[in-house]
């Protein structure tokens, strides 16, 4: 059976949706200068985004999310005047701790390359940013892993392929990107996704339990970006 739980990030969308409504409603009666609050506190909006992301994958995939915040946290002291002057001479110091942070944070990363349509590799390990690549695994342990699309797309086929112990996990994240995952008809999908401002769409066809080879479960997070399993 299919489940898709994103009620944290319809929670959270429809908060920051709410928070706009009511800056611009107090603008509009004159309580306050909703352009003034926006222009100082919109790396707010980073720094939630990053706390979000943290909790959405259980600080288990902490890299983007502490970024976000870091960058965010950054801004925000900047709009608060508590840092002045001369402000990139803080701030690229800072995009050098940020790449320490991700080099410590997310390990097992390394790039790949724009084509390899078929590969046999018994774990999935992507991240793309402002490109797109395809992926067509022909193992027959298929044991999981992750891939985050950044302005960017990733196609996963796993028609050819069979999972290690019948079962596997994968962390998909799409931010203002699109992932797309072909999976068998006899696999049973179990897809637990949040979504902000984006979509975690599970079209893959149900199967009876009578019928079910392998399950492959699903952890999807989409931010101004789209999810598609079939």
């Amino acid at each position: 059976m299919n489940r898709i739980r994103d009620y944290q990030g319809r929670i959270f969308s429809g908060l920051l949706i709410i928070f706009i409504g009511v800056l611009f409603l107090l603008g509009n009666m004159g309580k306050l200068d909703a352009g003034e609050v926006f222009s100082t506190y919109w790396p707010l909006i980073l720094i939630f985004i990053g706390l979000w992301h943290l909790i959405a994958h259980e600080f288990r995939s902490a890299g983007f999310g502490a970024i976000l915040i870091l960058i965010g946290g950054f801004f925000m002291l900047v709009n608060l005047d508590i840092i002045t002057g001369r402000i990139w001479l803080y701030f690229w110091p800072l995009l050098i701790i940020a790449a320490g942070l991700w080099i410590i944070l997310k390990p097992r990363f390394k790039p790949f390359q724009a084509k390899a349509p078929e590969i046999k590799e018994k774990d999935l390990d992507a991240f793309i940013i402002f490109s797109g690549i395809k992926r067509r695994f022909n193992t027959p342990e298929f044991r999981g892993g992750k891939a985050t699309a950044l302005f960017g797309g990733i196609d996963l086929d796993f028609t050819q392929a069979a999972l290690a112990d019948n079962k596997a996990t994968i962390e998909l994240t799409a931010i203002f990107g699109g992932i797309e995952v072909l999976v068998p008809s006899d696999w049973e999908v179990v897809v637990d996704s949040s979504s902000i401002f984006g979509a975690v769409e599970d079209k893959h066809k149900a199967v009876p339990p009578a019928e079910t080879k392998a399950t492959l479960f699903i952890k999807a997070t989409a931010m101004f970006g789209g999810i598609e399993i079939k």
